[in-house]
């Protein structure tokens, strides 16, 4: 790694410290830019249903900081063993915690370590036990090859500094017939990387989030297959939040 994309990382690693102190001490959600701002309707707790709100603990919903709802996309099931990249403080992995049940489990990874105390505080919180937060980057997954059936994220890859060794991490770990479901940002493709910068910086999710040619592109290079892109709502000028699916080829392991 280079030292401008360690200083990269640096950046992403403390803007989403500051989120996690930020709802730890009690202040409101924040959600993607370079200071913690108020959620909107493009990002955050706004794009999870009153149910799922209320099921969980009020930190792991006020550390929202996404783009959209992976788990109301993911297609999980019963006994499904499920990776959240970016798990923050951990909405996603409980939500899919309470989908897979007893006999599956929801695994977080995170290089933050205010983010993951938060998250083991919520997990303990909601009584969790088929739940494991894990530390480390997007880019180098602590877990073995083919023991994930779904890989799962929320507007975390568009920040990363090394996106091929991401969409290679996703397939290394999936069991063959794993899929992912994905909430990313993605730019139209006459955007330039200029011009993606101009609509807002790396750590707010705008800058560093690839077109929909390159995410697909990205994606097939790594050995995906059936990969399908799909624009969900606007949050800049040709810069949409999108949800992304793939298959890793095989029989699908049936879920215990």
């Amino acid at each position: 790694m280079n030292e401008q994309t360690a200083d990269l990382r640096e950046i992403v690693r403390r803007r989403y410290a500051a989120s996690a102190l930020k709802v730890t001490e009690g202040g409101g959600p924040a959600c993607c830019g370079a200071e913690p701002v108020e959620v909107n309707d493009n990002f955050g707790v706004a794009l999870y249903t009153a149910a799922e709100r209320e099921a969980l603990p009020a930190e792991a919903v006020a550390a929202s900081l996404g783009c959209g709802n992976p788990t109301a996309v993911a297609d999980l099931h019963e006994g499904d063993r499920v990776l959240d990249l970016g798990s923050g403080g951990g909405i996603d992995v409980l939500l899919s915690a309470r989908r897979v049940g007893p006999t599956g489990k929801a695994y977080g990874l995170d290089m933050t370590e205010e983010m993951l105390a938060l998250a083991l505080a919520n997990q303990k919180q909601a009584g969790a036990r088929n739940v494991e937060f894990l530390k480390g980057t997007i880019e180098a997954v602590p877990l073995p090859a083919g023991t994930i059936d779904v890989v799962i994220s929320n507007c975390v890859i568009n920040l990363s500094v090394d996106k091929p060794a991401v969409f290679a991490e996703m397939f290394r770990v999936l069991v063959p017939g794993g899929r992912i479901g994905i909430s990313d940002v993605v730019s139209d493709d006459e955007l330039t990387p200029a011009q993606r910068a101009e609509r807002g910086d790396h750590v707010g999710c705008i800058a560093g989030a690839l077109s929909f040619s390159e995410y697909h592109d990205g994606l097939a290079a790594a050995g995906f297959t059936d990969i399908e892109l799909t624009a969900t709502h606007a949050v800049a000028d040709g810069m949409h939040s999108a949800i992304v699916r793939a298959v890793k080829e095989g029989p699908a392991r049936r879920p215990r």
